[in-house]
């Protein structure tokens, strides 16, 4: 959900900018403080509206609006979504499964990468280093029904020579925010 744009009550032209903020210089390249804030913020809570954002973070509403659309357009900022609990909708297991393919050609990892893709039970996929190809998440509603994907699915991808699975037996942190301390601005700037 993207922060509405303030709205001070008066009628604006239609292209008309957000007002300029004495408060706000222009954006550089690099992320300062404001910026780190509203990343924060986001991810502790991507409902929050503009007004609210804005005061967390110790700006007005016009500059917060007008930085979190610069976030967005520059790809720090790449979505919203909902964050659901995988046990409340029926997803029981979720098990790490390294897959390590037959051959490790260009064209053979691609191929393997796209069809690994189109798998929706399939939350997360890496390309590792050491043993195995790749390190996927997978969810599904029971073993038996992971057991299924396993042997008619996963193992019939191309160029899969082999699987190795472990299961949650618990979660201990998930979906956590990302970290953000190595981008804090030095002492003096920013």
């Amino acid at each position: 959900m993207t922060p509405r744009k303030p709205n001070s009550g008066k009628p604006r032209p239609r292209n008309a900018e957000a007002p300029a903020d004495a408060e706000d210089p222009p954006h550089g390249a690099a992320l300062d403080r404001y910026d780190l804030a509203i990343l924060r913020e986001l991810q502790a809570d991507a409902r929050l509206s503009n007004i609210e954002l804005a005061s967390r973070i110790g700006l007005s509403a016009a500059p917060t609006w007008r930085r979190v659309r610069w976030l967005e357009e520059q790809g720090y900022i790449t979505g919203y979504r909902a964050v659901l609990d995988r046990r409340r909708i029926g997803l029981g297991v979720l098990a790490f499964v390294r897959l390590d393919a037959e051959r490790n050609t260009g064209r053979a990892t691609r191929e393997l990468e796209d069809a690994i893709r189109k798998l929706p039970e399939v939350i997360a996929c890496h390309y590792i280093s050491g043993a195995g190809t790749f390190e996927l998440q997978v969810m599904a509603t029971d073993l038996d029904a992971f057991s299924r994907l396993s042997i008619e699915t996963l193992l019939n991808l191309p160029h899969v020579k082999d699987l190795h699975t472990s299961f949650s037996l618990g979660e201990v942190k998930a979906g956590g925010a990302l970290p953000l301390g190595h981008l804090m601005p030095l002492p003096g700037r920013g």
